[in-house]
C-alpha cells in the first residue's frame, strides 16, 4: 500500500513538474547586434574615439618634448658642457619627466574607461528595460543573450529570437 501511494505521488509530482515547465516560455535576443544597430552607440563610439585621439596627442607632445631634452642632455655630457652633478640632477630631473609620462599614459587608459562607461551604461540601460518589456509583453520566462561573443547558447529554434522586438520597442529600424 505505502509503495503505490509513493508511486502515485511521485507520478503527480512528475506530471506537475512538467506541466510547470511546458507553460516557461523561453527566448534570445542578440544583444550585440540590437546595440550595433544604435545611434546612440554609434555617437558614443565616435565621442570615444575623439577624446582617445586628443588624449594621445597630449601624450605624444609630452614624449616628443620628452626625447628632445634627453638628446639634448645627451649632447651636453658627450661635448663635456655639464658637471658631474648638474647631470645627476638633470638625469633625475629627466627620470622624473619618464615617470609622469608613465603616469599620463595610465591615468589616459583609465579616464578613457570611466569615459566608456559614463557613455554607454544608460545605454545599456535602455536595451535591458525594452527586453523586459518585450519578454514581460510576450509572456517570456526567461530571455537569453545569444550574441556570438557572449552567449552561450548552443542552440535555439529562430522563433524564440527576439532580437527584431527589441529593436522594435527601442524604435531601431534598419
Amino acid at each position: 500500500m505505502k509503495s503505490i501511494l509513493k508511486n502515485a505521488l511521485m507520478i503527480s509530482l512528475g506530471l506537475l513538474l512538467s506541466i510547470s515547465l511546458n507553460a516557461q516560455k523561453f527566448g534570445y535576443v542578440d544583444s550585440g547586434a540590437v546595440l550595433e544597430s544604435m545611434p546612440e552607440v554609434k555617437e558614443a563610439e565616435s565621442n570615444l574615439e575623439a577624446l582617445g585621439k586628443q588624449l594621445q596627442a597630449k601624450g605624444e607632445k609630452m614624449v616628443q618634448d620628452f626625447q628632445l631634452k634627453v638628446q639634448d642632455f645627451q649632447r651636453r655630457v658627450q661635448a663635456g658642457d655639464i658637471t658631474p652633478k648638474a647631470q645627476q640632477t638633470e638625469s633625475a630631473a629627466l627620470e622624473e619627466e619618464q615617470n609622469q609620462i608613465l603616469q599620463y599614459d595610465n591615468d589616459m587608459q583609465q579616464q578613457l574607461g570611466q569615459k566608456r562607461e559614463e557613455l554607454l551604461t544608460p545605454i545599456l540601460e535602455k536595451v535591458k528595460d525594452a527586453i523586459n518589456e518585450v519578454a514581460k509583453a510576450n509572456e517570456y520566462t526567461y530571455v537569453f543573450d545569444g550574441s556570438p561573443n557572449v552567449g552561450v547558447i548552443l542552440y535555439a529554434d529562430e522563433s524564440t529570437d527576439i532580437t527584431d522586438l527589441v529593436k522594435k520597442q527601442l524604435g531601431i529600424t534598419e
